[in-house]
């Protein structure tokens, strides 16, 4: 009798529509899963055409070609004697759903649709599918003809099912199911079903790790049983980095961990596990047992197939171990740093440029480029030779390798230094400090000729020159002087990235990197296409008290010492006249507000979902110590007049890392409007009643009393 059973998942960093590059990542994970021994192996949720697809799901070239990709796995040698479980769209009764397509030896044996789909945040999946309703119940879908010349049936069942093997039985769960409250492992697992399986797109938050592991292991602590995760990883063509994490549970406690951040395109996690260690554990839970003896049975569909051999009595099993999580800081410098080396290996671009203005933004993704650079030698040490191949299509270096960080960094970033008269000696120093630390190819422009050159134009046409506040001049006049500056920067970034390899005799061009952090965009301090626009952005959704924690981690493990005098200086944007020599403008005196306030703003807008009545609520309590009720108000107040006044400069963002759930990625993953009544009369004037009720409590207690 079978006792010990191999299951292997994968990380898998497939990119959509890539269907070429998309089944050879899926047939070498099959592979190596086939190496290590196992009989089952499970790949990330629609694997086969990328899962962000997005309203390419709607043609139908994207089913086709999965089909066509299909046929290419059937009739592998690779995937014969083991099942194989992979994800893609079908469509069933002119309905499409997104499922899995479980086969073995050119046999489907089940196509089991999504039951329930993730339409909240990011994710828009019941604008594409719609989740399989019928619990327990399955169908008859009769196969296309390319696939039933492969497998020689007309038809395989299709629904809610499980596979029994002649050892265990195994159920699927797919993604959004395991974060529902009545998850399907529940019911089966009652109902005796022992592997429980899970093909998931789960993209990374800063801190999600934590959340996703403790319901994976919830899952098995409650009912017993394997659960086998699998994940996508890497940039799929979109904000989102999804961040691996694929892992192996049982009874409670994981078995096998994938990493989070990883240049592997292919990453197969394998457990040996004992079944009878789940039958022991279900033994003793005796509520599990009572709702057993009367839960509704799934269909079961019979494979003649064992995960296990019958010999198996001195096979080792795989002990538990403690998952390693990374800290914020850590997630900052891998999970952005990734999404970068997609980004810019897909893209076939030469490398990046970036604006640094010697501020904590800007250096925080320079420090991010150097971390990619980190992680890109590491890959290339450890054996990666993907990587390394990349590598060389960037630099158009056909023998080149990279000896250390700092080295490819000055092939692949260009770091460019925009001055103008408002410029402080003290910021060019230190971005000059900074890309001579990181090894960055890196240049200073002074634009006051064409800032000037701007100005004679208005002058010309006009007769007009506008002065700053600090001169004289109105608000309107000050404002606009800034922007220009702001403006051109952006123009000039752009005409560089294009052409700076150019004068290097070298070919290609340059992404431009964004650097406005997740506060600024949302409250929208910033010049409308100023240097903020760019092409990607990898800090668009990281807050400024984590860059700040960021830079920290960035001296003290990366060495960068010139950080510190960068950590030491006010956040400014220096596009206002010196004073002596010195920086009088600050961001926060220019917001009106710190950039922990906004910070929390952010959070009980989105998060909390808080209008200004229910902010105002909330921070009264959060801030009774530090603030009175009438100060709260002013704050929540102007917070609010900011906010929608420039709400919408969120329709020019740059293409983001998502990191923060407070993100006001504009028509994407914050759908909010951008034209507001800035006044918020009635909104305010409920605030306004609660500071006067409370302000009269405070003189008079008694009304408390008798209310």
């Amino acid at each position: 009798m079978g006792r010990t059973v191999t299951v292997a998942t994968c990380a898998l960093n497939q990119w959509a529509l890539d269907f070429d590059g998309n089944l050879e990542r899926i047939l070498k994970s099959i592979e190596i899963a086939k190496c290590k021994g196992s009989r089952y192996r499970l790949g990330p949720e629609l694997e086969i055409c990328g899962y962000g697809c997005s309203d390419h799901y709607y043609e139908s070239d994207t089913l086709l070609h999965s089909f066509q990709v299909l046929t290419k796995l059937l009739v592998s040698p690779v995937t014969q004697d083991i099942i194989c479980d992979v994800g893609m769209p079908i469509m069933h009764r002119n309905v499409r759903y997104n499922c899995r397509v479980i086969f073995l030896n050119k046999k489907i044996l089940l196509i089991r649709p999504k039951m329930a789909l993730a339409n909240t945040g990011n994710y828009r999946e019941m604008r594409w599918f719609t989740p399989w309703n019928r619990s327990r119940h399955v169908e008859e879908y009769f196969l296309p003809r390319m696939i039933q010349k492969i497998t020689s049936q007309e038809s395989v069942p299709f629904g809610d099912a499980v596979l029994a093997t002649l050892d265990t039985c195994i159920g699927t769960e797919i993604c959004e199911e395991l974060w529902t409250p009545t998850s399907p492992h529940i019911e089966m697992g009652i109902d005796g079903v022992e592997i429980f399986t899970n093909s998931s797109a789960s993209h990374h938050v800063l801190g999600k790790a934590h959340t996703r592991v403790e319901l994976v292991n919830f899952a098995t602590a409650k009912n017993g049983g394997i659960y086998v995760l699998a994940n996508q990883k890497g940039c799929d063509g979109d904000r989102l980095y999804y961040d691996g994490c694929a892992m192996i549970s049982m009874n409670g406690d994981i078995i096998a961990q994938g990493l989070q951040f990883s240049l592997d395109d292919v990453e197969v996690l394998v457990a040996t596990l004992d079944l009878e260690d789940i039958r022991s554990y279900r033994a003793e839970i005796s509520s599990r047992n009572l709702a057993a003896s009367k839960v509704t049975p799934y269909h079961r569909i019979k494979v003649h197939f064992a995960l296990s051999h019958c010999d198996d009595i001195c096979v080792p099993t795989t002990a538990p171990i403690q998952w390693r999580y990374h800290s914020f800081v850590e997630e900052i410098s891998l999970g952005p740093a990734c999404w970068l080396w997609d980004y810019l290996r897909r893209s076939k671009q030469g490398g990046f440029l970036l604006p640094l203005s010697g501020g904590v933004d800007s250096s925080s993704v320079a420090c991010i480029v150097f971390s990619m650079c980190r992680q890109v030698c590491g890959a290339i040490q450890n054996g990666n030779q993907s990587v390394l191949n990349d590598v060389r299509k960037i630099v158009n270096d056909e023998i080149y390798t990279p000896k250390e960080p700092r080295e490819l960094c000055g092939r692949i970033l260009t770091t460019c230094y925009m001055a103008t008269e408002n410029s402080s000696q003290e910021t060019c120093n230190k971005a000059r400090s900074l890309a001579e630390e990181i090894g960055s190819y890196h240049i200073n422009v002074c634009i006051d000729g064409v800032v000037k050159a701007i100005w004679t134009v208005f002058n010309a046409v006009t007769g007009r020159w506008p002065q700053y506040q600090a001169h004289g001049g109105s608000t309107r006049e000050n404002l606009a002087l800034q922007n220009v500056q702001a403006r051109i920067r952006m123009v000039l970034a752009y005409l560089f990235a294009q052409l700076s390899l150019w004068t290097r005799g070298m070919p290609g061009g340059l992404l431009v990197l964004g650097t406005a952090n997740v506060d600024e965009s949302l409250l929208g301090y910033f010049t409308k296409y100023d240097c903020s626009s760019a092409d990607i952005n990898p800090i668009g959704g990281i807050n400024k008290t984590d860059l700040r924690s960021f830079i920290q981690y960035c001296i003290v493990n990366f060495h960068l010492t010139s950080l510190t005098s960068i950590l030491s200086m006010p956040s400014t944007a220096e596009l206002e006249p010196l004073k002596k020599g010195q920086v009088a403008q600050t961001d926060e005196n220019d917001m009106g507000m710190t950039y922990g306030e906004l910070s929390i703003y952010g959070r009980l807008r989105k998060i909390a979902k808080a209008g200004p009545y229910t902010m105002f609520c909330k921070l009264i309590t959060m801030w009774k110590e530090i603030c009175a009720p009438r100060e709260v108000a002013s704050k929540v107040k102007h917070f609010f007049r900011m906010y929608s006044v420039n709400r919408h400069k969120m329709t020019t963002l740059t293409p983001s890392y998502h990191a923060e759930n407070y993100s006001p990625d504009d028509n994407r993953f914050d759908l909010r409007p951008f034209l507001y009544n800035a006044a918020w009369s009635w909104q305010f004037k409920c605030i306004d009643e609660e500071v006067s009720k409370l302000e009269s409590k405070e003189v008079n207690p008694k009304l408390e009393d008798e209310a």
